[in-house]
């Protein structure tokens, strides 16, 4: 078993699932025995180990390696600590199987803490450090849920290069990914008895008519929207509900939608669109957001020096892109040039048996530490 492997079965069975989605004091909520266990590992290799208060009882942890000389630029390490919760108990118990490690965040993201803790541990412990190049590991809470870790992190100031954000990636270096825009509609009507529907306005019908069209029309229109390597904005539909009993004409209905942005789309510019779609076609829709946090899309230059450089380090040519969301947003947005990378592949992630296969963690590990290896 390898550094690496070893480190991911031993937080894999440190549960960390995101308090967001557990009841209160609930064992398996929050980051911190992880990032207490980190921070241990960190400090035995010759780290400088620090945390930063995020919510109550959730810290980030931050891991630095100092260079023998002075500091001329910074690389920052992000992966999340959190996870979602697992869907049985066995979960919670790594297991190393057909070239396989199972476990609830062996996929997302346990896996890149664990490539690049364990790369920046090799390089500490080789006495070979940077000459000019700081490296930091932050290990990130609550990205699963509002990303209030890489928020912390963003607020302080912290500047840096380059940032690697721990997702899975299949070791491909992601440089753009989507946004995140939860839209709640509300469709309103008037209230009758069910024996007498003419005298009602029906408000589900109403939603269903608005279900319809951001299925078809709306999701067509989308499709013309390119982007080079994100590919096309889409729109879904993901809950409804409306009515209290059969015998009465429903006077409200509520429609939940995820629409994934491109960059260069904006909240209000896909709320201006939508309104005048609705208009277009005589439905009255009430248009809210359900996120408090902005979930914007992110993109990075791929010919900047440090990311051009790790490209070379990885040996790929052309940037990738992503459909989801992460941290690589909110720090990119705090003018960090980011991009996205790790081992495991997004499938697997949220999964009832996530896994992550032994031969990517290794590639990872050992890209990470070549790229370390490459900085002045």
């Amino acid at each position: 078993m390898t550094a690496a492997e070893k480190l991911l079965c031993e937080i894999i069975a440190l549960p960390s699932v995101n308090p967001a989605f557990l009841p209160d004091n609930n064992l398996r909520a929050g980051e911190q025995s992880v990032a207490d266990f980190l921070a241990a590992i960190a400090a035995q290799a010759g780290l400088d180990v620090a945390f930063q208060a995020v919510l109550p009882g959730r810290t980030n942890l931050i891991a630095t390696l100092r260079p023998t000389g002075k500091v001329r630029q910074r690389v920052l390490l992000a992966p999340h600590l959190d996870t979602v919760p697992g869907t049985s108990d066995e979960q919670y118990v790594p297991v190393m199987q057909d070239q396989r490690i199972y476990g609830r965040g062996a996929c997302d993201t346990k896996g890149s803490v664990a490539a690049m803790l364990s790369a920046l541990c090799q390089v500490a412990r080789s006495g070979s450090r940077p000459l000019q190049t700081e490296i930091v590991f932050a290990g990130l809470a609550d990205e699963e849920n509002a990303q209030a870790g890489s928020r912390a992190l963003a607020d302080c100031g912290l500047k840096a290069g380059l940032a690697i954000v721990g997702e899975p990636t299949q070791l491909k270096i992601v440089t753009a990914h989507k946004g995140s825009l939860w839209l709640a509609l509300q469709t309103h009507g008037k209230a009758a008895h069910g024996a007498r529907p003419d005298l009602g306005r029906n408000a589900v019908h109403e939603m269903a008519r608005v279900v319809c069209l951001l299925e078809t029309d709306y999701a067509a229109s989308l499709r013309q929207k390119r982007h080079p390597v994100l590919g096309r904005a889409t729109v879904n539909v993901g809950a409804i509900s409306g009515g209290t009993q059969p015998n009465i004409v429903p006077d409200h209905c509520r429609a939940s939608v995820d629409r994934r942005t491109l960059p260069g789309e904006t909240k209000k510019s896909v709320h201006a669109e939508l309104q005048k779609l609705f208009r277009a076609h005589r439905l009255r829709v009430q248009i809210a957001d359900q996120k408090k946090v902005p979930c914007l899309p992110m993109q990075t230059d791929p010919h900047l020096p440090l990311v051009r450089q790790f490209f070379g380090v990885a040996g790929q040519k052309k940037p990738a892109g992503v459909d989801y969301f992460c941290d690589a947003s909110v720090l990119s947005r705090a003018g960090i040039p980011s991009v996205i990378f790790g081992p495991g592949d997004i499938a697997q992630a949220h999964t009832s048996d996530e896994w992550i296969a032994r031969n990517s963690l290794a590639n990872a590990t050992a890209l990470l530490e070549k790229f370390f290896r490459s900085l002045p």
